[in-house]
């Protein structure tokens, strides 16, 4: 019987869904869930979601539940993370404080100066997490969830021993818009995707031996279509395929869209979401709304009413246990590391790619080589997320100064002098959630 950790548990939405889709595992009818979070109110309630799951499933699992992790670490198979470290008390100077110097972020908690200081806020928690899952889980599979993605995963495999693959459901959920948008079955569909994660492309879109560029081409002709995601479809005509990260968010990985008010403001008619500082706006309206559903969805399930959704998401999480701990082998997508997976990007960084996973664990497939455009485009990202990495193992300011410095947004937007002043206006506000090293 598996132990599933947990921790960030209390970031309701990511628990919920991965406890779902574990109850859904045909013949996987018991285990233990442990549930780990600072916050314990928000612990409670994610604890209650998951017992009343459990019975709604009419399973046997068994749920732990601590503000320690420590204590439920060992024995664990399985460990998830999803921690936001000072995420509420940051994510309006993560967007504010950048667009006082021109840097207009529409989601920021992946790149640019909100990513980037999201990373030096939770890495040291995650490096920390990650050492102790070495000593008492050293064989345990590590899902990783929490952004920024690459250079979280890139740190744990520079860092550590561990098994750690990262996840995120874009890749999946984008095919599914594609044969939305050309009429086709998703089931006949055909595609195999390769890059970083939030900027990777689908290298191959066919069906029935079909190219399926042409018609995707033809479908962004209909403005009903391309006006669902206008900034994506003008990076297929502009470099050749298409990318798997919504507008709004990709937006932000290039410096074309969002360095002058007007391109804003077009793209923004055309698509609200990729308005400046969505995330900032929408977040912490959004996850009081969640739990008081959560909430409503416990009162409801007690007065005997079915309210909680049992089918299981599109999320790998599930696969990934549903694959190693039955044998029966999936094929998902993956946060791992560049192990000559694809050539032509920086070797040991990390890159997305399919994975084979079985009894064996999680495989990575190898890739082959990117389009050089894409490869170029990616690899500027992994310059970052070295550095990054590098700032938080040798406790280097300067390190993660250079990684603002090559933000493609910010660059395009600001001076050197001008990014000096915006790390240090950002780590002078932040202070109190930043190491030592950055102050």
């Amino acid at each position: 019987m598996p132990k599933v950790a947990l921790i960030g548990a209390g970031s309701a939405v990511f628990a919920q869904r991965v406890i779902t889709d574990i109850l859904a595992i045909d013949g996987l009818d018991a285990g233990t869930f442990a549930l780990v979070d600072l916050d314990s109110v928000r612990l409670e309630l994610i604890h209650e979601v998951a017992e009343q799951t459990i019975q709604s499933a009419g399973k046997t699992w068994t749920v732990e539940a601590t503000t320690s992790r420590r204590s439920v670490l060992a024995g664990c198979d399985y460990v998830f993370n999803m921690i936001e470290v000072g995420g509420l008390a940051n994510v309006h100077s993560d967007y504010a404080i950048p667009l006082k110097y021109g840097v207009d972020q529409c989601i920021a908690d992946t790149i640019g100066p909100g990513g980037i200081f999201k990373y030096l806020r939770t890495a040291p928690s995650w490096l920390a997490i990650c050492r102790d899952i070495e000593e008492l889980c050293p064989n345990a599979l590590v899902i990783n969830y929490s952004n920024p993605m690459s250079a979280l995963v890139l740190t744990a495999l520079r860092a550590t021993s561990l098994h750690v693959i990262g996840l995120c459901q874009s890749i999946v959920q984008t095919a599914y818009e594609l044969a939305d948008y050309m009429d086709v079955p998703y089931e006949q569909m055909r595609y195999r995707c390769a890059g970083i994660n939030h900027l990777s492309w689908y290298v191959t879109l066919a069906m029935d031996g079909e190219d399926l560029y042409p018609r995707l081409r033809r479908a962004a002709a209909d403005p009903a279509i391309y006006e669902q995601n206008p900034i994506r479809f003008d990076l297929m005509h502009a470099f050749g395929y298409y990318t798997t990260e919504s507008s709004g968010h990709v937006s932000e990985y290039v410096p074309y869209f969002r360095k002058r008010k007007e391109l804003i403001e077009h793209y923004v008619s055309i698509e609200p979401d990729i308005v400046g500082g969505e995330r900032a706006s929408r977040w912490p309206a959004n996850r009081i709304e969640h739990d008081k559903q959560l909430r409503d969805y416990l009162e409801r399930e007690r007065r005997g009413e079915r309210a909680f959704y049992l089918d299981r998401g599109l999320d790998a999480g599930s696969y990934i246990i549903e694959g190693h701990a039955l044998n029966r082998p999936q094929v998902i997508y993956g946060n791992v590391r560049n192990s000559g997976l694809i050539e032509n990007l920086p070797a040991n960084g990390c890159v997305e790619v399919a994975c084979l996973v079985d009894g064996n664990g999680i495989q990575p497939l190898q890739f082959g080589r990117l389009p050089t455009q894409l490869a170029a485009l990616n690899s500027a990202h992994m310059m970052m997320h070295e550095l990054l990495v590098q700032a938080l193992l040798d406790e280097d300011r300067k390190a993660a100064l250079h990684a603002l410095m090559l933000d493609p947004l910010t660059a395009a937007v600001c001076s050197l002098e001008e990014i000096r002043q915006l790390f240090d206006e950002m780590a002078a506000t932040q202070q109190a959630y930043l190491p030592h090293f950055i102050l």
